[in-house]
């Protein structure tokens, strides 16, 4: 149930986000990102230290890597994702989404991370071709003025990704919501280049606005985080795995509903390309089989 919620908040965020960046009304991108970069880090670093105590606090070691994954996973990340948001739709940006385990797994590879397997690369084209229309089709949602947002989202998802593989031996030493409050709070020195020229609190921002920026800051952030430490703990893998294909559908389905969005073939058909390449990445294969030697 935690997982799920989880995949709701993340799914309504593109469209939560949106209403927030109204042209009209609205935050600009960078904007948004103070905000929820800067009550992330109030929060979740005592809420993080209420759960673990002592544990809560890093190594020195480990300051220099946190430093790291601060910027590609928090600053870049959620630099790139709301300003390609805001140029893009929400149902675009629930399809580039589904590249962040298309990503991972390459990054992983390369990296000598993981070991290279036939199916999963295949998933990994298979993806990447059905991703295609996202960046030089014509018409409807894939219109050229959203290519520039969704190649700006690609990069967030890219850099999410390696944030993902690299991140991964600092969560032998400590909790997940630990990592992230860090991240978090080592994202803050990054918060003036965000805010320069930028209106916090724009007079011209609608009811609206305010309470959308609100969601963005409780739900995708704060609650997010913190059931997905929980459930990350609880959960078997192959039940995650099943949860990553919710949140496109999420966003697809509200951003019709609430935004009035309507999906076009070019979008199913990009979908259905990222749908089974993402699938065909996400399944691991099965482990070979030990021999044991038969006695005579």
């Amino acid at each position: 149930m935690a997982l799920g919620a989880v995949q709701l908040f993340f799914g309504l965020f593109p469209v939560m986000g949106g209403m927030a960046m109204d042209p009209v009304a609205g935050f600009s991108p960078f904007a948004v990102a103070c905000w929820r970069i800067g009550v992330g880090a109030l929060v979740l670093l005592p809420m993080a230290y209420a759960a673990f105590g002592r544990r809560a606090i890093p190594a020195l070691r480990d300051f220099g890597p946190l430093a790291g994954f601060a910027f590609l996973g928090i600053v870049l990340n959620q630099g790139l994702f709301l300003v390609g948001l805001q140029k893009s739709t929400p149902m675009n940006a629930g399809l580039v989404i589904c590249l962040i385990p298309v990503f991972a797994y390459s990054v992983a590879v390369l990296g000598r991370r993981e070991t290279f397997h036939p199916r999963r690369a295949l998933g990994v084209l298979v993806a990447l071709g059905g991703a295609i229309p996202l960046f030089v089709a014509r018409g409807g949602d894939l219109a050229p003025e959203h290519a520039l947002g969704n190649l700006l989202m690609a990069a967030n998802a890219l850099c999410y990704a390696f944030y993902l593989v690299y991140s991964k031996p600092l969560l032998r030493r400590m909790p997940p919501l630990v990592l992230v409050a860090w991240v978090y709070v080592l994202s803050l020195p990054w918060l003036p280049l965000f805010a320069a020229g930028q209106d916090l609190a724009p007079a011209t921002a609608s009811t609206a606005a305010w309470w959308s920026l609100a969601y963005v800051i409780v739900f995708p952030t704060i609650l997010a985080y913190a059931l997905n430490s929980y459930a990350l703990a609880r959960v078997e893998a192959s039940t995650t795995a099943f949860f990553v294909f919710a949140q496109p559908v999420i966003t697809a389905l509200s951003a019709w509903i609430f935004l009035k969005e309507v999906p076009t073939p070019a979008l199913g058909l990009a979908a259905s390309g990222l749908f089974l390449g993402m699938a065909l990445v996400i399944k691991r294969p099965a482990p070979r089989p030990v021999v044991c030697p038969s006695g005579t």
